[in-house]
């Protein structure tokens, strides 16, 4: 096990574990407002301070991590379910109609940034957490429709699928029974990386109001609330910015750490 699998291990299940505890516990209500108490340093009271409306920060950050993650999580899972087939499918008709269009559309879409897709999405439906899915998930297909196609462009030659079409096992068959299980590395590792980049993606839709919407407490929004009260109570910004950090840092050392124990490649050059 390498050192950035382990540490990237534990910073993601740090934020994981604070979004599921959330669930059941928070240190303070996120929907009580204590005008009185707003603005507070940290102390004994609430540990990461108060934010300008008296909410505990703490309790702010872990049901923030729990949407966040939740956003993040089913994107890429729209993004891997939708992309991978397409990928497949366009790595079986190589050279063909499908693969032309399966390929000119993910082009399509990289021409248009995930935030100007949200945009659209929410000029047309509204803001909020769903659509803020559906603009991250849509970017995510051609990612990983690209990373299923060319790996598998690469496998389409090797003998054992030569065995496998000669047995008289159709494209699909082939793709789903041999193709799939050997990219699956890739699959994982760039899963991983496409993950904190929701993480980011959904803050910086909820800065611009575009992501979850209030009440629900989100780390983008959290930002965007205190960037005028940096001079008075710089923690208000300064906390929900390290845990975007430190997030996004986790899930990008697991990444590396996951490319590095399951790479086979690499497992023979350190040999």
């Amino acid at each position: 096990m390498t050192r950035n699998l382990i540490l990237g291990g534990l910073l993601s299940l740090v934020f994981v574990a604070a979004a599921v505890l959330s669930f059941a516990w928070t240190p303070g209500d996120v929907e009580t407002l204590d005008i009185a108490n707003r603005l507070k340093p940290p102390h004994a009271a609430h540990w990461l301070g108060t934010d300008h409306f008296g909410r505990d920060i703490l309790s702010m950050l872990m049901v923030g991590a729990r949407t966040s993650i939740a956003v993040a999580l089913v994107a890429v899972g729209i993004g891997m379910g939708a992309g991978v087939p397409l990928g497949l499918a366009a790595a079986a008709n190589r050279g063909g109609w499908l693969d032309e269009l399966i390929s000119r559309g993910g082009d399509l879409v990289f021409a248009f940034p995930s935030l100007v897709i949200a945009i659209l999405i929410t000029a047309i439906f509204g803001p909020g957490a769903i659509n803020a899915i559906i603009a991250i998930g849509i970017f995510n297909i051609p990612v990983f429709a690209r990373l299923s196609r060319g790996a598998a462009l690469s496998l389409w030659a090797r003998e054992f699928i030569l065995a496998a079409r000669v047995c008289g096992k159709s494209a699909t068959r082939i793709s789903a029974e041999h193709i799939l299980p050997n990219i699956a590395n890739l699959l994982i590792v760039q899963g991983t990386i496409q993950f904190s980049l929701g993480i980011l993606a959904e803050a910086g839709l909820s800065y611009v109001g575009l992501g979850a919407q209030p009440p629900v407490p989100s780390w983008g929004r959290m930002l965007a609330d205190a960037q005028t009260m940096v001079s008075l109570a710089p923690h208000v910004a300064i906390i929900p910015g390290l845990a975007i950090v430190f997030m996004v840092l986790g899930l990008n050392l697991l990444g590396d750490g996951l490319r590095d124990a399951l790479d086979p490649r690499l497992k023979v050059v350190r040999a």
